[in-house]
């Protein structure tokens, strides 16, 4: 695919400062980019390559000072980052987008319905009385099973499992490897020792404009419905069991787990490697450092924690400091003592 820099700039909202007719048919780092290339300055740090690159055009901030010659084109615009990130979007539709047809061999169920431009790779595997929306593209070797629904727009890749009674909504996209809808942890301990399997009879639901990153698992509630909100994004190899709560717009970042009924906000960050245990609430717009342990409910909005029991993050940093002293504190006490003692 090849666009001249005002097409782009026009797609951004931009303005064109040097060379409109260019052509530009890749996307490349700054500092390693050839003739034909767009880039992109966001990072102070890179300025210096500005001068230097190769690309035929680059996406800068519409408050930029430039300071030496430029060979490229400049797309200006207010935010270079995120304009940036649109056209990788763009660019990744427009792949997904090629794809369409009935790749064979492939299986669909009774009384199952698929939407119109749809895409089906071989071996995949859609069950009985599915519902799917216009523009959907499932990938070779994908399972989705029996009563599951699926919004227009939405992209299920290689080898995803949808378990029986899975909602996902429109303008999602499940990578590689995820398990929606497998069973919650549930055992009931019995008087010899034993498990007994309790089981788990709900569903999970994806609303619209979900991520979910490559073999992450979320559980089917135990009753009623493992829920994410719109918009939410989750990264790869995160688990999320049974009865939790996601709300919209909250980001989670990879090998993160988080137990059953545990219920998270709106517009939540949380880093990676973080645990939080079950039955508790996270307010709206917390954030949780990395390798957090959350153990109690985060009741005010806006709160950032941090450590393993998590607490407030200023004083966890305080709290670290000192214990970077211990050793230390520990000799002058030691000293301290031998003067007492003498």
């Amino acid at each position: 695919m090849e666009f001249t820099v005002q097409q782009i700039a026009d797609l951004l909202q931009g303005t064109v400062e040097g060379d409109k007719s260019a052509k530009v048919n890749t996307l490349a780092k700054i500092e390693e980019a050839n003739t034909g290339a767009l880039a992109f300055l966001a990072n102070p740090k890179y300025e210096a390559f500005l001068y230097s690159t190769n690309a035929s055009a680059v996406i800068v901030s519409d408050k930029l000072e430039i300071k030496k010659a430029i060979s490229a084109a400049l797309i200006r615009v207010a935010d270079p980052y995120s304009s940036f990130s649109s056209l990788l979007q763009y660019y990744q539709q427009a792949l997904i987008a090629a794809k369409t047809g009935v790749e064979e061999p492939c299986f669909i169920g009774k009384d199952s319905q698929i939407g119109d431009n749809h895409y089906r790779g071989a071996f995949s595997y859609i069950g009985h009385n599915c519902k799917i929306g216009d523009n959907v593209r499932i990938f070779p070797q994908a399972y989705i099973g029996d009563n599951v629904q699926i919004g227009d727009n939405t992209t299920i890749f290689a080898g995803v499992k949808l378990y029986a009674n899975t909602v996902v909504g429109s303008n999602c996209t499940i990578h590689s490897g995820a398990v929606i809808g497998s069973d919650g942890f549930g055992f009931a301990p019995q008087p010899d020792g034993t498990y007994k399997t309790i089981p788990q009879i709900g569903n999970v639901v994806l609303e619209d404009d979900i991520s979910i990153g490559a073999n992450t698992t979320i559980d089917c509630a135990t009753m009623g419905s493992t829920v994410i909100r719109k918009g939410t994004k989750i990264d790869n190899l995160v688990q999320i069991a049974h009865n939790v709560e996601i709300g919209a717009n909250t980001v989670v970042a990879s090998q993160t787990g988080i137990s059953g009924s545990a219920k998270i906000g709106n517009n939540c960050v949380v880093a990676g490697q973080v645990g939080i245990v079950g039955h508790i609430s996270i307010a709206d717009k917390t954030t949780i450092g990395a390798q957090s342990g959350v153990s109690k409910s985060v009741k005010e909005t806006g709160t950032i924690i941090q450590g393993s029991p998590a607490f407030d993050y200023k004083q966890n940093l305080r709290a670290m400091a000192v214990f970077r002293k211990l050793p230390e504190l520990q000799r002058e006490l030691e000293l301290l003592k031998d003067k007492m003692a003498n």
